[in-house]
This record gives structure tokens, C-alpha cells and sequence, in this order.
């Protein structure tokens, strides 16, 4: 790994939680961070007396507020990384969560990601190694009893992450890729854990052993990475995510079935 000259990065949902500590990270080594979130308040509190912050409202929903927040955070058309973090939770058994709360995972979780992709796209192929970084989750390897939605839409993220993964290989300056990877944390100590997510059974049976700077420390480590050979675009985050992300993709669907409906008791 390579660390390279600090850049400009865009985090989104960096208000508090998983965002704040990526845009703090970033902040304290120098980069040009951009703090975006639906709470204004929360990025200006992070942003407060930081010379290299830019901080506004984005509600990730909107291609609007989209392209504004790109055009002020990037003066001279360009992007060294994006940071697709901004996500909402709902947790409890799926017929007992109204249509508007399924409604709104999808929304923030899956068409914020796309918007934030689509958007972005043509900022971090001006960069000479533009990066979007998803935050994807755990849930996505396989279907969460009482996670349903928030999963489905987790694993809508990973299929998007490969797919532009590969064909944004070319599509930098001078033919140089957009490198497009994924985040995969289990459960991290913020509030969409601990205040969100208290109908989650696995949570009480595997516990909470990451923290916003454990996933912070990650992304950290894929921007400044330099990989010659083939690899996955997914990074997990923990040895025990790791270790859940191995089991998974080596045993056959019944047992990861059998694996997780036990978890879920």
C-alpha cells in the first residue's frame, strides 16, 4: 500500500456515525473533505474550524441536490474519491413494518447509491485514480430474518459495486479505470445498530465488535491501495466479517440457510 498525496473526497451520511469518522479521518490527514447529510447541522458541528471542510445539505434521494453538492464541492470538475455512506435502517419482522418504512430503505439505500454513482461518474473520471467506495453490509451475503428489505437492499449495493467495478475499468483519463469497491462491516457501534436495530437477534448472539473508526481505518486502507492482481471489489471490515464472509462463500446455500436461521432465534 501506497499512501498517496492527499486528494478530495465526498462523504455522504457524515453527520455522525460510520460518515463522520471516514470525513474525520480524511480531515486529519490533510484531504479536502466534502460532509454532506440531510442534517446540516450535524456536518457543520464536524466541519467547525476545519479550513479544508465543505459542508452542506444533500439529501441523497434527489439527483438535484446531487448534482449542486458536486458542483460546489468540485470547483475544477474533478473527484479523487466518493463515498457512498448515507443509509437508513428498519428492523423487525417484514409484515410488521409499514410500506413508507420499506419504502424509505430502498430510497436512501439503493437509489441514493445509484444517484451518487451516476452523478459522480463524471467527476472521478477526471481524477487520475477516482474511487467510489460503497458502504455495503454484512446483511447482504444472505437474506436476514427480520433485515429483510434493509439486506435486500445491501445486496443491491454489492451487485452494483461489481458491476461498475467492471465496466468503469477504462473509463478514466488516458484510459485509466474508476475503481469502484465496497465496505462490508457486521455490526458497528452507531446508532442504526444500537437504536435502529434492536429487533436484530444475531446482534445479541455475535455482539458489536466494530466501531465507526474500525470501518474509518478501512476505507483508509482502500483508497491508498494499489492491487496488481484480479481481487474482488468487496473489502470486509473485522476478522469476524471476514471470517462469516469466508463460511459463506464456501458452503452451499443450505447450510448458510441453516447457519443464519439459528442466528436469527
Amino acid at each position: 500500500m501506497t499512501r498517496r498525496p492527499p486528494g478530495s473526497i465526498l462523504v455522504t451520511g457524515a453527520g455522525r456515525g460510520i460518515g463522520r469518522a471516514i470525513a474525520e479521518r480524511f480531515l486529519d490527514a490533510g484531504w479536502r473533505v466534502g460532509l454532506f447529510d440531510v442534517d446540516p447541522a450535524g456536518v457543520a458541528a464536524v466541519a467547525d474550524g476545519r479550513a479544508n471542510a465543505v459542508h452542506g445539505r444533500l439529501d441523497v434521494r434527489d439527483a438535484d441536490q446531487w448534482g449542486s453538492a458536486l458542483e460546489r464541492f468540485c470547483p475544477d470538475g474533478r473527484l479523487d474519491v466518493l463515498v457512498n455512506n448515507a443509509g437508513v435502517l428498519a428492523s423487525g419482522p417484514f409484515a410488521g413494518i409499514d410500506a413508507a418504512t420499506h419504502r424509505r430503505q430502498v430510497d436512501v439505500n439503493v437509489t441514493g447509491v445509484v444517484l451518487g454513482a451516476l452523478t459522480g461518474h463524471e467527476y472521478l473520471s477526471r481524477a487520475r485514480r477516482g474511487l467510489l467506495l460503497n458502504l455495503c453490509s454484512a446483511s447482504a451475503l444472505y437474506g436476514q430474518p427480520t433485515l429483510a428489505t434493509y439486506g435486500a437492499t445491501k445486496a443491491a449495493v454489492k451487485s452494483l459495486t461489481e458491476a461498475l467495478d467492471l465496466e468503469w475499468r477504462a473509463d478514466g483519463i488516458r484510459g485509466q479505470a474508476v475503481r469502484v469497491r465496497s465496505l462490508i462491516p457486521l455490526f458497528v457501534d452507531t446508532e442504526m445498530v444500537t437504536r435502529d436495530g434492536v429487533h436484530m437477534a444475531p446482534v445479541e448472539r455475535l455482539g458489536v465488535r466494530l466501531t465507526p473508526d474500525d470501518v474509518a481505518a478501512a476505507a483508509w486502507r482502500v483508497v491508498h491501495e494499489r492491487v496488481p492482481l484480479p481481487r474482488s471489489p468487496h473489502r470486509t471490515v473485522g476478522r469476524q466479517t471476514r471470517a462469516l464472509a469466508l463460511a459463506s462463500a464456501m458452503s452451499p446455500d443450505w447450510v448458510n440457510r441453516l447457519v443464519v436461521g439459528r442466528l436469527a432465534r
